[in-house]
Parts: C-alpha cells; sequence; structure tokens
C-alpha cells in the first residue's frame, strides 16, 4: 500500500501535482493535531471514559439484572412446579380418600344387603316354621277327627268331647315319641 502510495505521489510530482504537503504546513499541521490530542486528552478522553465506564456500568447492571431475574424466574419456576407436585399429591390423597370411601360405602352397602338376606331367610324360615306348625295342627285335628269317628264305629257310641280330645292327644304322642 506504502508503495502505491508513493508511486502516485511520484506520478502526481511529475505531473505538478503534490502528494505531500509543505515542511511548514507539516509542522503547524503537527502542532495543531497535538493540540487537538492534548485538548481531547485532557478534556474529551475522560468524559468518553465516563461515558464509557457509565455505559459499562449500565451494561453490567442490567446483566446483573437480568441475572436476578433470571434466578427469580427459576425460583417462580421451582415454585410452580412444587404446587404443580402439591396439587398432584392433593389430588391422589382425593382419589386415596374417595377410593376409601367407596369402599366403606361397598362394605356397608354389602353389609346391609347380608343383613337383609338374613332376614329374609329368618322370616322364611319362621314362615316355614309356622306353615309347619299350622299343617301339623291341622293334620292334628284331622286325625282326631278320624280316629273318633272311627273310634266312635268302633265302639259304637258317642264319646264326650273332652275324651275325644284326651284320646287324640294320647295318640298323637305315641306317634310323636315313635319318630
Amino acid at each position: 500500500m506504502l508503495t502505491t502510495i508513493l508511486a502516485v505521489a511520484a506520478e502526481g510530482e511529475a505531473e505538478g501535482f503534490q502528494l505531500l504537503p509543505d515542511a511548514a504546513e507539516l509542522i503547524w499541521g503537527s502542532v495543531a493535531f497535538l493540540l487537538l490530542l492534548a485538548f481531547m486528552y485532557k478534556f474529551v478522553f475522560p468524559k468518553a471514559n465516563q461515558v464509557l465506564d457509565d455505559r459499562s456500568a449500565a451494561i453490567q447492571g442490567k446483566m446483573e439484572e437480568a441475572d436476578a431475574k433470571l434466578v427469580e424466574a427459576e425460583e417462580a419456576r421451582r415454585s410452580f412446579d412444587a404446587q404443580i407436585a402439591d396439587a398432584r399429591g392433593e389430588a391422589n390423597a382425593i382419589i386415596e380418600e374417595a377410593k376409601v370411601t367407596a369402599e366403606t360405602l361397598r362394605r356397608d352397602i354389602v353389609a346391609k344387603a347380608e343383613a337383609e338376606a338374613a332376614a329374609i331367610v329368618e322370616r322364611a324360615q319362621a314362615d316355614i316354621n309356622a306353615e309347619r306348625d299350622r299343617a301339623l295342627q291341622e293334620l292334628r285335628t284331622q286325625v282326631g277327627a278320624m280316629s273318633v269317628e272311627l273310634a266312635s264305629r268302633i265302639v259304637e257310641r258317642e264319646l264326650d268331647a273332652t275324651t275325644h280330645q284326651s284320646l287324640v292327644d294320647d295318640y298323637i304322642q305315641r306317634l310323636a315319641s315313635q319318630n
């Protein structure tokens, strides 16, 4: 690149065009540049550095704020996860409680049904016993009447009611003792 500039300068001098300034202009330009540099070093660079430091501090603050918000968001996520876990635990507890309640109800219903069945069986057994007793009593009455009639025919005389009843009861007692 430097060779290109020197080549262009040599061509410019050959054509009457000067690329480099005069020495006095170069010195005054250098002094002005140094004064400008000193002025900038004294007044501009500290302000620029201050602005850059402030900007850096602001960026650092924003990054710290972002980190804090990230930590806060992570904490909120953990809290949310914990709440979800609690809700699931509570839902499971409710389901378990419902299962226990359902099982208790099932047992109560089965026990009630068994009690009702036992009562029905007991009532049926009582009905059977009552019917058997009634049939037995009716049979006694019929057997007594038939016995009295048969005895009347054999004896050819009429027995009184108490004698009939005592004969019938004796006969039935004998039959019952044989069985």
